[in-house]
């Protein structure tokens, strides 16, 4: 792939959605691209996390449990980034990650995206706002759902 594409790529993943022309090219410039086959795996469950994988084409199983108890969580495709908290902090792969297809996909480093934020405080800025906003919609959708949580009082045994 090309510098552009792989810009193209990058800035329709919501992290980098409000990256400027020019800070996408220096993402691009920096990440590396990985290809891999179909049924071949990008990452293992517990595995220590120092990147993030842009899909720019193919499909991405996201698979939980080993052998025989495995199975498919999710399907994800062009334009997502898995790992996206490896960016940001030093954590562990929750799920395995096995290609569905064919897949070329964009590895940017922690170091990469640290330095990013370094360069351009602004990004930080942005980014702060966009993960406390979809902290907010999250927290709302899961209020929006408490009763489904709560205890029924009424339908408990009081033990008399």
């Amino acid at each position: 792939m090309s510098l552009e594409s792989d810009m193209e790529v990058l800035g329709d993943v919501s992290l980098f959605r409000n990256l400027t022309r020019d800070q996408l090219r220096l993402l691009a410039f920096g990440a590396e691209h990985r290809f891999l086959r179909q049924g071949e795996i990008l990452f293992r469950a517990e595995a220590r996390a120092d990147a993030g994988f842009v899909i720019a084409s193919g499909e991405v199983h996201l698979v939980l449990g080993e052998g025989t108890e495995r199975t498919v969580a999710r399907t994800l495709g062009r334009g997502t980034l898995l790992g996206e908290m490896a960016l940001m902090a030093d954590t562990r792969r929750p799920t395995s990650a096995v290609t569905a297809t064919d897949c070329d996909l964009i590895r940017v480093s922690r170091p990469l995206f640290r330095r990013m934020l370094q360069e351009y405080p602004d990004i930080a800025l942005a980014l702060h706002e966009q993960i406390r906003a979809e902290f907010l919609d999250m927290s709302a959708r899961i209020l929006a759902l408490s009763d489904v949580f709560e205890d029924d009082e009424d339908e408990t045994p009081n033990g008399a």
